[in-house]
């Protein structure tokens, strides 16, 4: 995503032709484009992408299972032991 926000800044700096990225090469501005399909071709090859996403299903489960153990009265944690 970080890849896709740059390139975007720097198509857009390349057409107002501000500063010196107006004189740079468009193979140069558009770079940021190319990192950024070899990163999520990466990511999803080696299960980086899956794996992110199981992790937060697994922290949305265990939020709503505490949430709805609290709920019910069933949530001992935070009680004293007699």
């Amino acid at each position: 995503m970080w890849f896709v926000m740059l390139g975007v800044v720097l198509a857009v700096l390349k057409f107002a032709a501000f500063g010196p990225v107006g004189a740079w090469p468009w193979w140069w501005v558009l770079s940021p484009f190319a990192l950024a399909v070899l990163w999520w071709g990466w990511a999803d090859k080696y299960g980086y992408t899956k794996r992110r996403e199981s992790e937060k299903m697994e922290a949305k489960k265990a939020e709503r299972r505490r949430r709805h153990m609290e709920d019910l009265g069933l949530d001992t944690r935070h009680k004293p032991r007699k």
